[in-house]
């Protein structure tokens, strides 16, 4: 499946949305953390910017979500 283009902040919002929670904000970035599984994954917030599909596919990995269950959470 191919990877969508989206902002920065509509990754964290899917990412909330798979159980992680945001624990802080440093910069333009933005830490989400899930408890369940121990994760934590880093997502580059620049204003209204569209992440780069290596970027994307990279967090994705990290936080151990498909590109299926991606597009479900967005």
């Amino acid at each position: 499946m191919k990877l969508p283009r989206v902002t920065g902040d509509k990754v964290v919002r899917a990412l909330k949305r798979g159980r992680f929670v945001e624990i802080r904000t440093r910069g333009s970035h933005c830490h989400l953390y899930n408890e369940q599984t121990n994760i934590l994954v880093t997502v580059p917030v620049h204003s209204g910017k569209i992440i780069a599909p290596k970027t994307l596919k990279s967090i994705l990995k990290h936080a151990g979500i498909t590109v299926e269950d991606f597009t479900k959470f967005l």
